[in-house]
């Protein structure tokens, strides 16, 4: 089995801001990962990175909210839209 291509979505909020979905279904789980989902989920805003979702090999799920890295608790794809989506949301500057 090899990679699965799940979403790959972007979606304009503004004039200025977008959001990139990119999630795909892996044969194993990544390295520092409990589930096999590689996801990518970011809020842009003038072209800069304001919001990130993501799982890096190694450095398991976490979010970036500007500078700051904070760990995520995956559980399912549905929960992580519904948290991204919830986070965008909220956003503020």
């Amino acid at each position: 089995m090899s990679a699965k291509l799940m979403l790959n979505e972007r979606h304009s909020l503004s004039e200025i801001s977008f959001v990139e979905i990119v999630v795909w279904r892996l044969p194993l789980p990544l390295s520092g990962s409990h589930h096999d989902f590689k996801y990518r989920l970011a809020l842009i805003v003038n072209g800069r990175c304001v919001l990130r979702y993501d799982n890096e090999a190694g450095k398991g799920d976490h979010r970036h909210k500007g500078e700051e890295e904070i760990p995520y608790f995956f559980t399912t794809p549905q929960a992580l839209l519904y948290d991204f989506w919830q986070n965008v949301d909220n956003w503020r500057p």
